[in-house]
């Protein structure tokens, strides 16, 4: 019997993995820090804009974004014509690769990289490629060691997801400054808000500078709308407009639209979620360590822990007994990290009980 076929390399794409969601049970509190959400939720504001949009759910959203493009480039002093929504930074990952990749082709992402770079990058028919890291942070020698003649696009986490590290700016303008001209580098800047470093920047300089550069942000972190799935870029305005030219009708919802201009326009909220996330980050990693487990350093709002290989140690023995308390870290085997999970900055009550806990996972195997 003859059936519907998937294009070629469709079926040799792995599928994305998300960290699991807890189980809830009666009488157990859980604690679910595997998805990099903030334990703050929204700013009120968004909560406000979103319940007004729900009087009016029988009407298209403006099919441009307008409202939010202009909401952002007036935070950031961009220009709204160069900004482009979607439906979170996945979709507009998505259309990067279709537009500027196809079969022949080669994408380069980091050893340790976001999953979604090499499903976007296979599934529009190109070859994916994988620069090493080193200490599980990107290395621009590592990328300019794969990039070839096919190099189409280079795909940057910055910070890196699920690593925590990142590439001061001098570094990436060293990388940008290297490739091709005709190579798309896509900064992906996710968890931009909560980078504290004096030679951190999120890219958008370079965007603005250069033909072929973006950057790419997100709703779903420190502003707290990851249900409502809304992301943007900004580059130059011949990629946007390539890029508007098969970007869905209406792909970004009202509520999302609307809940997302009260967020970014809510500074006070973002900053209190920043300085509660850099205080718990630097103290969990202090008292992680002195347990006597290696934490790799973080800029952005979790924490990557690595666990020994020695039996009874193992990432996967204290993920099952972490779970069996109520707290649900990320494994990352998907990753390639098979001796590691990683953990959200949660509240001070979950980052509390995930400290006692591995106190108590690792004494009990002294």
């Amino acid at each position: 019997m003859s059936r519907p076929v998937p294009k070629a390399g469709i079926l040799d794409i792995a599928p994305y993995t998300p960290g699991k969601s807890p189980t809830p049970e009666a009488g157990r509190k859980v604690f679910k820090l595997s998805a990099n959400e903030t334990p703050f939720g929204p700013s009120p504001h968004a909560k406000e804009a979103f319940a007004r949009v729900g009087t009016h759910l029988e009407d298209y959203p403006e099919g441009t974004s307008k409202v939010l493009r202009d909401a952002v480039g007036k935070r950031y002093g961009l220009n709204p014509d160069n900004i482009i929504c979607g439906a979170g930074s996945d979709e507009i990952l998505n259309l990067i690769a279709h537009v500027y990749l196809g079969p022949g082709d080669e994408a380069i992402h980091t050893q340790y990289g976001f999953l979604v770079y090499p499903i976007a990058t296979m599934g529009n028919g190109a070859t994916n490629v994988v620069a090493k890291e080193i200490d599980f942070t990107c290395n621009v020698d590592e990328i300019l060691k794969v990039v070839t003649d096919k190099t189409k696009v280079v795909w940057l986490a910055n910070p890196n997801n699920p690593t925590g590290s990142y590439l001061p700016i001098a570094e990436v303008k060293r990388l940008r400054a290297a490739l091709p001209d005709h190579v798309l580098l896509v900064l992906d800047a996710a968890y931009a808000d909560y980078v504290g470093k004096p030679d951190y920047e999120s890219g958008i300089d370079l965007a603005k500078t250069t033909e072929n550069t973006v950057a790419c942000f997100t709703f779903s972190k420190v502003h707290g709308l990851a249900a409502l799935r809304i992301g943007w870029m900004f580059g130059p305005a011949h990629i946007v407009d390539a890029m508007n030219r098969v970007r869905g009708p209406f792909n970004v919802s009202a509520p999302a639209m609307l809940a997302a201009v009260a967020a970014i326009e809510d500074t006070d909220h973002v900053e209190m979620s920043r300085a509660f996330t850099e205080k718990w980050r630097d103290l969990l990693t202090t008292e992680i360590e002195k347990i006597g487990l290696k934490v790799t350093p973080s800029v952005a709002n979790f924490i990557l822990i690595h666990f020994p290989t020695t039996a009874g140690l193992t990432a996967a023995e204290a993920d099952a007994f972490l779970t069996k308390r109520g707290l649900v870290l990320r494994a990352v085997a998907s990753y390639g990290l098979h001796q590691e999970l990683r953990m959200t900055i949660g509240t001070e009550e979950a980052n509390e009980l995930v400290l006692a806990a591995l106190r108590e996972f690792m004494q009990r195997n002294d």
